[in-house]
């Protein structure tokens, strides 16, 4: 069994996603691993991984219009507001997502579906330096 890891940092603008597609293929590529598992693990506990359509931007707007209803920021039943409004919401919506997602290598490539991207969904207001493990046996 072959093993890669490699260490990313992303640059997030403030709350909203960002696409790091390319850098884990990037990765699934240069670990010249045929057939194995991605592992892609956030290091942080405000921001989060998740599996989203590629094509239309519509559909990450709506996702942060759907969880700036569900997890608004300011609410005042939280206590944990050291870095400001967003701070408690940022934590509950990280804990609503993901911190790390498997994805299978097949060929030599990175087995997404068709509309799918991995994007790191920054939910700070503003911005931060990312860092992700990507690890990859096979």
């Amino acid at each position: 069994m072959k093993t890669y890891q490699h260490i990313i940092q992303i640059n997030t603008p403030g709350r909203g996603l960002v696409d790091i597609t390319s850098e884990v293929k990037t990765c699934v590529e240069q670990s010249s691993v045929l057939t194995g598992l991605c592992h892609v693990f956030l290091h942080h506990t405000s921001a989060s991984l998740i599996i989203c359509e590629n094509s239309d931007p519509d559909v990450q707007r709506d996702l942060e219009t759907f969880f700036s209803h569900l997890v608004p920021d300011g609410d005042h039943r939280y206590k944990h507001t050291a870095e400001g409004p967003d701070d408690m919401p940022s934590h509950v919506r990280a804990v609503l997502t993901a911190n790390a997602i498997n994805f299978p290598i097949t060929d030599a490539k990175l087995a997404l579906g068709t509309w799918q991207g991995i994007y790191i969904w920054e939910h700070r207001l503003k911005p931060y330096t990312r860092r992700v493990t990507i690890t990859i046996q096979g």
